[in-house]
């Protein structure tokens, strides 16, 4: 029988997780005038991603599907245990959106959740693209293919920009890795989950080059960009990581170029939060030419970006 757990006054419950003590903190209460919560463990590591996911700028379609996911696997288990029929549980997914928008991140996220869960063994994530499943000659990107599922096997296997191996044509060996993948997922569909991310519209055209992949992804989550506030949202998150700020008018330099260059980049080729990331680190390399300079090294003026050092150039 579950054991309840007693939420103490600072919101925080301890729980042991995989055989380690964790502290976790409730996100939400259904009671205003509640100081003491009780929460079962067997719903322990929903509460530890929503932790994770509540750090995250945006994303509220995604947050809302990872719940989804989390319910689905729960009550597929309590029906199994009262015997009743458990519908087919493919956890392969598809992730649309442009750079930048967080899809590596969340497939590390629902690695974890699905570690937890007992739903994959390992938990781990593998990276890929095409250059890392399409050989150079017949029968060697298969063999390539299948190496990496091998190593996948237990975790999550995310391929990025998966429409490039479906752009050669019927003669690209890349029909071969996307064959080679679609066995193996079939096969091995409870030892690894398979994650294709990539661009909306490639990623719409290389389904439609493939009909029968579509049913193969019951998940498909799109990522959407990021608002200017939420980009701003984001590097100062960045900023409070690195122990940095923006002075007021480097803050305002920053909005004034990311609304420009939002309403500028070509769509699909702004990297959201992948660019804010790369301003700040170029900046701090431009603060700190700057203070070497002018021989300046108190706390603030260590700690302040000021306009003089936004670097913008990808």
């Amino acid at each position: 029988m579950d054991q309840p757990i007693t939420l103490k006054n600072n919101g925080q419950i301890n729980v042991v997780l995989n055989g380690e003590k964790k502290k976790l903190k409730v996100l939400h209460s259904t009671s205003k005038e509640a100081t003491i919560m009780k929460i079962q463990t067997k719903h322990a590591a929903l509460v530890e991603i929503e932790e994770e996911m509540s750090t995250l700028v945006g994303m509220d379609e995604m947050k809302k599907v990872v719940k989804e996911i989390y319910a689905w696997i729960y009550i597929n288990k309590k029906r199994e245990e009262q015997g009743l029929k458990v519908g087919k549980q493919a956890l392969h997914m598809m992730f649309k959106g442009n750079p930048g928008t967080g899809k590596t991140t969340v497939a590390r996220l629902l690695g974890k959740l699905f570690l937890q869960m007992n739903v994959l063994s390992k938990g781990h994530l593998i990276e890929a693209e095409r250059a890392d499943l399409v050989g150079e000659y017949i029968g060697h990107t298969a063999q390539k293919t299948r190496d990496l599922i091998k190593k996948a096997i237990g975790g999550i296997l995310f391929i990025d920009e998966a429409y490039s191996l479906a752009r050669g044509g019927e003669k690209d060996f890349g029909k071969e890795a996307i064959d080679t993948l679609v066995k193996h997922m079939e096969d091995k569909q409870h030892e690894f989950v398979l994650i294709l991310a990539g661009y909306s519209k490639e990623m719409d055209h290389f389904l439609s080059l493939n009909p029968g992949l579509y049913s193969r992804f019951p998940l498909v989550i799109d990522f959407p960009d990021y608002s200017v506030d939420q980009l701003m949202e984001i590097a100062a998150k960045m900023m409070v990581e690195r122990e940095y700020t923006f002075s007021p008018e480097a803050e305002r330099k920053l909005r004034d170029h990311l609304i420009a260059v939002k309403m500028e980049a070509y769509p699909g080729k702004f990297s959201n939060g992948r660019y804010v990331r790369n301003v700040i680190e170029k900046s701090i390399r431009s603060q700190a030419m700057r203070l070497l300079i002018d021989d300046s090294y108190s706390k603030q003026e260590l700690q302040t970006i000021r306009t003089q050092d936004l670097v913008f150039k990808e």
